[in-house]
């Protein structure tokens, strides 16, 4: 989020403006395809009607919706000026997902580690281009960009660190790249957006899958051979795309009790989203849990008819289990991808397992009685899932 932007008085009649600020900003006026435009139109329409923001909210959503469409034109302006860039396919990228708070980010920054794998960087997220040598990342705009942006979200929201850190140099989620194309689900979890979540939920993300593939290509160009390590939990949902621009690929699904999961995320979600609307919380959470309970067990059913058309292709990976028994399962993931730990790289995994770095920036706390919710509640759509992988049984 940026609040440096002035949001125009109306949003719904913002579509030629903010054009006009990333053009600006940028000098790129090519924004690709254009089967993002309906997706935007909708969002800005949706800003108007469904959030009550905050002064610094309004600001803060519209520097948000404004930087998103700025990544879009800077990855298009990339790609044209790198021609070849797509010539190369990604070959059987790793890839991981499952329901949000299962442990897919903790694993994510574990196996990324190895040097073997290259991943997407937080700021090359922001703005895809081939990825410069690491030596250079601190002179680059962008980057910096990035790093300002964070270190502002975290001194607005100081809890953010421990419910989900960020760093610009880090890992991160391939939605913040799928969300160019505006039709992501992504837009519905920043602030009330009921009517583009009913808009979303009847779209295909196809295209945003198209565009997200050439982004990766774009990004890793400079070394086309190096294994990719990717990591989202809405993949679970959209499987089939995913397989369907990574046709090879080997997928590790996380699973975790959806009563303890569900709450985590709705907590972390309503801690970023105060920022944007700090009235009417105990109905927004109450609301958004349920939103998010519904929407996660359809994923989760989605991703199981996917699973069954591609026999093999997929991990599952217990969170508890992870927990217990961390190398037991990073072992298993490499066999499951065909790769052999070197002794030096089994050594770096080994110390990031022992420092756990993820709990050295506070405890997430939260409580599903706050969001108007049961534990029984939460996990009755999930009923079968919870059976399939003994979610609830005590694990050895």
């Amino acid at each position: 989020m940026d609040l440096s932007y002035d949001p125009p008085p109306a949003f719904r009649h913002a579509l030629d403006h903010v054009h006009a600020v990333v053009a600006a900003e940028t000098g790129f006026d090519d924004f690709g395809p254009r089967d993002y435009v309906p997706g935007l139109m909708t969002l800005l329409q949706s800003m108007d009607y469904d959030p009550r923001f905050s002064d610094q909210g309004r600001r803060a959503a519209w520097g948000t919706v404004v930087g998103v469409l700025r990544g879009r034109a800077q990855a298009i302006a990339a790609m044209k000026a790198n021609a070849g860039f797509d010539a190369r396919p990604v070959l059987s990228p790793v890839v991981i997902t499952g329901v949000p708070r299962t442990g897919t980010t903790a694993l994510h920054r574990l196996l990324a580690v190895d040097p073997r794998f290259q991943g997407l960087q937080t700021w090359l997220l922001d703005s895809p281009m081939p990825r410069p040598p690491v030596r250079d990342w601190g002179d680059n705009p962008a980057y910096r960009r990035t790093m300002t942006a964070l270190e502002a979200q975290y001194a607005a929201l100081p809890g953010a660190r421990a419910a989900h850190f960020r760093a610009a140099e880090e890992v991160h989620e391939c939605c913040m790249v799928l969300r160019q194309s505006f039709v992501s689900n992504l837009w519905s979890c920043g602030w009330s957006a009921a009517t583009y979540d009913a808009w979303w939920q009847c779209q295909d993300e196809g295209p945003a899958y198209a565009h997200f593939a050439r982004c990766v290509q774009l990004i890793g160009m400079n070394e086309p051979d190096r294994r990719w390590l990717l990591k989202n939990p809405g993949h679970i949902e959209h499987l089939d795309l995913l397989l369907a621009v990574f046709p090879d690929a080997r997928v590790i699904q996380t699973h975790r009790d959806p009563g303890k999961a569900l709450p985590s995320l709705v907590s972390l979600l309503m801690n970023m989203n105060g920022l944007m609307e700090p009235d009417r919380t105990e109905q927004r959470a109450a609301t958004l849990l349920r939103r998010e309970v519904a929407k996660w067990a359809r994923a989760a059913d989605k991703a199981e008819a996917v699973k069954a058309r591609h026999p093999g292709q997929v991990l599952d990976v217990v969170h508890a289990d992870f927990h217990a028994a961390p190398m037991a399962t990073v072992e298993a993931i490499y066999r499951f991808i065909g790769m052999e730990i070197p002794e030096d790289t089994r050594a770096a995994l080994a110390l990031r397992i022992a420092e756990r770095p993820e709990l050295s920036r506070g405890v997430h706390r939260y409580d599903i009685a706050d969001y108007g919710m049961t534990v029984e509640e939460a996990r009755a759509p999930f009923a079968d899932y919870i059976d399939r992988y003994g979610l609830l049984e005590g694990r050895a």
